[in-house]
């Protein structure tokens, strides 16, 4: 991506927050990103603002307790991708040479959202009545029949990205004691192989980045190195004969793959360039398919990957370090 560097960054912990609203984390999420940057709100010539579950206009509604100034502010969604899609959006913003800074805003409240929602029976719910935990499930039966995948190997991945998270303040999940797979594999089951420390939880939160021109990071902190985007890359799913989607895809494979290779040939590098990656795992099947997908291990590979601690803190590649 031509000339576009993150200039800050900032968060709001991640956990149940009752008594905030979204507004409250996406201001302290913002400030945050501006503080890092070292620049103020008139400084930031639009904003693309991501949420899925927070009221009408909550985007422009949080960027107002920054400040009246007139900027655009566009609201993304695009479910589990929300956050990278508007983040996605502030570079092109900058690449296209149409605005010099940018802020990407992400914000929601989950616990809001699932008091709501059990209670309602609009169509719009109903239609993905199978719920997500379900479609992970089939996921992993379906890779346990074709690869022989225990549930000692999802339970493997849980653990370490439960201890990983131990070491991030900003994660919702703090364990007092190191994760074991056995504690893994004994925690409730949500759907089979999935446990509760396999699967992703409720919470609230928030997060933002500040992109500019990298000139911006020279100009206001020298010694600050200029970290660039190297590429961004935003696919969908491709029809198939025979394919029937509904709700979640049940392992988005050539989507991934596609848009993989678009992104490393977009950067000049491979997979094997990459020394950290940080993927969307909302269960841990998700991660494991990722491995192949992103080209971190040969096809059919991943399971003996994990036993070897390739992705672990320490192994050939990290993965999911937050």
């Amino acid at each position: 991506m031509k000339d576009v560097a993150v200039l800050g960054v900032g968060m709001q912990r991640f956990g149940m927050w009752p008594d905030r609203s979204s507004t409250d984390l996406g201001r302290e999420a913002g400030l945050a990103a501006l503080r890092d940057a070292g620049l103020s709100f008139r400084d930031v010539q639009a904003a693309y603002v991501g949420y899925i579950f927070a009221p009408v206009m909550s985007g422009t509604r949080t960027m107002k307790e920054f400040g009246l100034t007139g900027l655009p502010v566009q609201r993304v969604e695009n479910a589990s991708a929300t956050g990278s899609a508007a983040f996605r959006e502030a570079c092109l913003a900058v690449a296209s040479g149409r605005h010099d800074v940018v802020m990407a805003l992400g914000f929601d409240k989950m616990t809001q959202m699932i008091q709501s929602s059990s209670r309602t029976t609009h169509p719009a719910w109903l239609e993905d009545a199978i719920l997500p935990a379900a479609f992970f499930a089939l996921w992993a039966t379906r890779r346990m029949h074709e690869r022989g995948t225990k549930p000692e190997h999802l339970a493997s991945i849980a653990a370490k990205n439960w201890n990983n998270g131990a070491l991030n303040p900003m994660s919702q999940r703090q364990p007092e004691k190191p994760v074991t797979v056995e504690k893994v594999l004994a925690s409730r089951m949500v759907a089979w192989p999935l446990t509760t420390m396999m699967s992703c939880p409720i919470g609230d939160g928030a997060a933002a980045a500040i992109v500019g021109r990298p000139e911006i990071v020279r100009r206001l902190q020298p010694g600050r190195p200029v970290v660039r985007v190297a590429a961004s890359e935003l696919q969908t799913e491709r029809y198939e004969p025979g394919h029937l989607f509904v709700g979640p895809v049940v392992g988005p494979a050539r989507m991934t793959r596609d848009t993989s290779r678009a992104i490393y040939e977009e950067a000049g590098i491979g997979p094997r360039d990459l020394d950290l990656v940080q993927v969307h795992d909302a269960f841990a099947i998700e991660e494991l398919e990722y491995y192949e997908l992103l080209g971190l291990c040969a096809e059919g590979e991943a399971e003996a990957a994990i036993e070897r601690g390739d992705f672990a803190p320490g192994g050939r590649v990290p993965v999911s370090t937050d």
